[in-house]
């Protein structure tokens, strides 16, 4: 379970992980280095320090017990403050525990290693102050006659490299992590170039602006993506030119057959022969409504609530209700005669068995909605699918062969959807029938 959690925290990019796998080498590095330097060398340098600054203290010290005279006193103070680095002062008949001073910082170094020496090598009692003064440190020591008042700069106790050690460590991390992110920021460019071409190809859009770029690898994936897409290109130009050539080359034999048929005379075998003929006719057209669905159109940024509109303009100057409403400002990539053709098949599916239509259109924020309802019979919900299967003509009433289609209506509207990298699907209807929902990309 935990490792599952874990998963949670990994970026969910090639980018992010790629730098997941720089960054985390270095900052475990600096970790390990820092830690090292700081329990070794710098440990050590201050324990080596304080150990000469207290080392001078207790020489002092020493001195003074053995000249109690001002004059000479005032000799060793001097010399302390030249040759030592120390202020020394004594403030004679004070107690050091008239004035005691805070507890020093938790994480104080300094005074925690100082404070030891002290006690170890003094025996004696004393304060640190290492807050009051911006560069030195106070320390002060009980005397038989008073308190010696020590002022030493923090450069006795710190070595100057500690911190240009560290500035340099993470200065040069930090270079290194920027050229890195510059580095796979180059690398990734043309994964994303080589998705946005596949996902454009799959939405049915034009990428012939494409070209394969990058390590030897990602030239290769989009090689071979150049490839795919033509062979399938090559495949449904060649399907679509073999459905459309039957179909046009029916037509002249069923001509025939119609003038022959007319000439026949009129009998119950000549009028089922008619309507045999008349079948075969529009199984025909349908043949060429479905080739041309499959015409490589160019996909174009297109007004959708217009092109609705000029639809929904076009049913009702026939006869038909049918209510719109769209969002305004519409605009997405497509193909403008396929999407035209597969939203009048479905409303024109809608129209013929239904007395009330709607078309509406909404957007999301990655996708656009087209809903067609109606308040016609519908369509049950098992058998939703197998109605856009091509020439499948259900039994329910909405299905019955009225003589107002073969079965190509949904088959050709879900050919064109899926053209544009959409899905289209049969849900049942507000309006009591059936409803028609496009789904298009973004």
């Amino acid at each position: 379970m935990r490792l599952i959690r874990a998963k949670w925290l990994y970026p969910r990019g090639l980018f992010g992980r790629s730098l997941m796998l720089v960054i985390m080498p270095v900052l475990l590095l600096q970790i390990v280095t820092t830690y090292a330097f700081y329990d070794r060398h710098w440990d050590s340098v201050t324990k080596r320090l304080t150990r000469t600054l207290v080392g001078d203290i207790g020489f002092l010290i020493a001195a003074l017990e053995q000249h109690k005279d001002a004059e000479t006193r005032q000799i060793l103070f001097f010399t302390a403050a030249r040759f030592m680095q120390m202020s020394v002062t004594i403030n004679p008949g004070e107690d050091i525990a008239d004035k005691p001073m805070p507890p020093p910082p938790l994480f104080s170094l300094l005074e925690r290693v100082l404070s030891r020496q002290i006690e170890d090598r003094l025996g004696r009692p004393y304060t640190i102050d290492s807050r009051s003064y911006e560069d030195a440190v106070e320390v002060r020591i009980q005397l038989d006659d008073g308190v010696l008042r020590v002022l030493a700069r923090e450069r006795r106790l710190f070595s100057t490299t500690t911190y240009a050690f560290l500035m340099w460590m993470f200065g040069s991390s930090l270079v290194l992590v920027s050229i890195a992110i510059v580095f796979l920021r180059g690398q990734i460019r043309p994964i994303r170039q080589l998705a946005k071409a596949a996902e454009n190809f799959g939405k049915g859009r034009d990428v012939a602006d494409f070209r394969p770029s990058g390590a030897r690898e990602i030239r290769r994936a989009g090689a071979a993506f150049l490839v795919m897409r033509e062979r399938i290109q090559r495949q449904i130009a060649q399907r679509t030119e073999m459905l459309a050539g039957v179909s046009h080359d029916l037509r002249t034999p069923l001509t025939r057959m119609k003038l022959q048929l007319a000439m026949l005379g009129d009998s119950d075998e000549v009028r089922d022969l008619k309507r045999d003929v008349l079948e075969m006719e529009r199984m025909v057209q349908g043949y060429l409504a479905f080739a041309r669905g499959q015409d490589m159109e160019s996909a174009t940024p297109t007004d959708l609530s217009r092109l609705l509109g000029e639809i929904v303009g076009d049913a009702a100057r026939k006869g038909a209700k049918v209510v719109f409403n769209a969002d305004e400002g519409i605009v997405v990539p497509l193909r403008p005669v396929a999407f035209r053709r597969c939203v009048n098949n479905l409303v024109d599916n809608a129209l013929r068995y239904a007395r009330q239509v709607s078309v509406e259109a909404r957007r999301l924020p990655d996708s656009v909605i087209v809903d067609i309802d109606d308040d016609g019979p519908g369509i049950p919900a098992h058998k939703r699918e197998d109605a856009f299967r091509p020439f499948r003509r259900l039994d329910d009433a909405r299905n019955q062969d009225d003589g107002g289609g073969v079965g190509l209506g949904l088959a050709i509207a879900r050919d064109i959807v899926r053209g544009h990298g959409g899905e289209i699907s049969l849900l049942d209807s507000p309006m009591g029938g059936l409803r028609a929902q496009i789904r298009l990309p973004v």
